[in-house]
């Protein structure tokens, strides 16, 4: 077993994957970093890691959110934040180094200080595509084999791309896809419980504010500094936004609250033009109001938390500091998850979009 695991972590398996795919290391005397051989692996597989990337869910939930069912974003979003930030802390205590390099070629040059053990890229793409699956199972109906081949197909080309770009190790990405599967089954039985979390008792934001904030405050301690505390604290503080943007809507009545049972929508609506076009319209509205908020409100806490603790403006290396690090990071993006689930819905219905 002791055996298996160490071949699992060998960083020459990763490059016999690369070579197979085309992907080697360039001459010295070329000045390049690498050579490319078959162009068909490297687009997919560089597509694949963008599904796992901090872009592709800043505008896959919120366009689920707006133009799909608000609930399951909520639920995809809850069980996102619990996979990332039990993946992310695992790697700041586990502290596995990334594949070395040579042999294996290096295609992504920002995460390279973090920790590779477990690849959280893999677990959000698994929690992300399960969750989905399982969730519309009995909302939606179409072909379960449709649906398990599509989670399947986009968890399994995000974990392989991780490793054709050189950043884990094939035991990395296994470790992130069992993780992930042991923390789903664990959850499952409690999540209908969770979507009805929107207590009406005035403690309740208290609680989804102070609790996430503690969480990323004591963050593990690294040996040295990396993005992986920030990049958490984002997670964290966009879910807790979410949450609380959910409790401002009931609290308030700004929605209705949705019944107990979802009743089963009996075909999926067929894409037609209006549609999209109303979809589209929905989601420019919805990303120009959230990069709008995210811009000055972080540019606000930075300014104030500068002028607290006396540091000059504009100090890159200031802002790794933790007492001002995890702060504008949870003010900005908790900021960004109520304007999401509160403020753009309120600015759909003024314009007209709902």
């Amino acid at each position: 077993m002791a055996e298996l695991l160490r071949s699992l972590r060998d960083s020459q398996l990763v490059a016999r994957f690369q070579r197979r795919c085309g992907l080697f290391p360039a001459p010295e005397a070329s000045g390049e970093e690498h050579v490319v051989k078959n162009y068909f692996y490297y687009y997919l597989f560089r597509f694949s890691a963008a599904l796992g990337q901090e872009v592709f869910y800043i505008t896959f939930l919120p366009f689920t959110h707006w133009n799909i069912d608000p609930n399951l974003s909520r639920r995809l979003v809850t069980i996102w934040v619990l996979v990332m930030y039990i993946g992310q802390v695992a790697k700041d205590i586990l502290k596995w180094p990334r594949p070395s390099s040579p042999p294996v070629v290096r295609l992504e040059k920002k995460i390279i200080a973090e920790y590779g053990m477990p690849s959280t890229h893999a677990m959000a793409a698994t929690a992300i595509s399960f969750t989905l699956f399982i969730s519309t199972m009995d909302r939606y109906q179409y072909p379960f084999i449709l649906g398990l081949t599509m989670a399947v197909a986009f968890s399994t080309l995000v974990c392989l791309s991780r490793l054709y770009t050189g950043m884990h190790t094939v035991l990395d990405v296994l470790g992130g896809v069992l993780i992930t599967a042991i923390l789903i089954a664990l959850t499952y039985p409690a999540w209908t419980l969770i979507d009805c979390l929107d207590s009406a008792s005035p403690l309740f934001p208290v609680c989804v504010i102070v609790v996430p904030f503690l969480l990323c405050y004591n963050y593990p301690v690294s040996d040295y500094y990396s993005p992986t505390r920030a990049d958490t604290t984002t997670i964290v503080a966009a879910g807790a936004g979410v949450t609380l943007g959910f409790w401002i809507n009931h609290f308030f009545q700004l929605v209705s609250k949705p019944t107990p049972s979802l009743p089963v929508i009996q075909s999926i609506p067929p894409l037609t033009t209006d549609m999209l076009v109303l979809g589209l319209a929905k989601f420019m509205v919805g990303i120009m109001l959230i990069l709008l908020v995210r811009q000055l409100v972080q540019k606000l806490s930075l300014q104030v938390l500068f002028s607290w603790f006396k540091v000059v403006t504009r100090n890159k290396e200031a802002r790794r500091r933790l007492e001002i690090e995890v702060p504008y990071k949870f003010v900005t993006y908790t900021s960004v998850g109520i304007c999401a689930t509160t403020f753009v819905p309120m600015l759909h219905r003024f314009l007209g979009l709902l």
